[in-house]
């Protein structure tokens, strides 16, 4: 497989469902290093937090990993600055369902592999729709990830009410966000 894997998104905030994918690619794959890119401006969504606060909380749930702003708002200008060589991107089987909807998803798949991550009970149907669709539909490998209730936006919700986010964020970012208190005037 691939020697390196990247992890994107807002991370607006990242909760422990992002960790729990980040922690099952890097042992199901063998990565021995994993980079998780933060979106400065995400092309497919807004965000709540500017750019550098959600580094600063993404470099909180990711301690072991190197984390870094991405200043392109698609995964194929990422892909075409050719700084990775033929990385494995990891993402979510929501995410997977909407691939067809990304910036050419073929030539995604010509410069990186996907791991996907799918749950018990997720509709197999779903993903195989989409694989039907690709070129190179060997290119995307599956594994399997325990359900995680955790959600950004219920994150931000509990967070705007001022109350605490045990079991949804790393420690270190219910920490962040209380000190600073983040998601406040949301």
């Amino acid at each position: 497989m691939a020697a390196i894997g990247l992890y994107g998104g807002a991370f607006d905030p990242p909760h422990n469902g992002h960790v729990a994918v980040a922690q099952a690619a890097k042992a199901r794959f063998g990565l021995p290093r994993l980079v998780v890119l933060v979106a400065e401006a995400p092309g497919h969504k807004g965000t709540h937090l500017p750019a550098h606060a959600r580094l600063e909380l993404a470099q909180a749930a990711f301690p072991d990993d190197d984390v870094r702003l991405d200043p392109h708002a698609r995964t194929i200008d990422l892909l075409r600055a050719g700084e990775f060589d033929d990385p494995l991107l990891v993402i979510g089987a929501d995410q997977f369902c909407d691939f067809l909807e990304w910036k050419e998803p073929d030539a995604v798949l010509e410069l990186a592999r996907l791991a996907v991550a799918t749950r018990p009970g997720f509709p197999r149907g779903r993903l195989e729709a989409v694989l039907r669709e690709l070129e190179q539909p060997e290119r995307v490998v599956f594994f399997d990830l325990e359900p995680n209730p955790a959600a950004s936006r219920d994150v931000r919700s509990l967070a705007a009410a001022g109350k605490p986010l045990d079991g949804l964020v790393p420690p270190a970012v219910a920490a962040l966000i209380e000190e600073r208190r983040l998601y406040r005037g949301a």
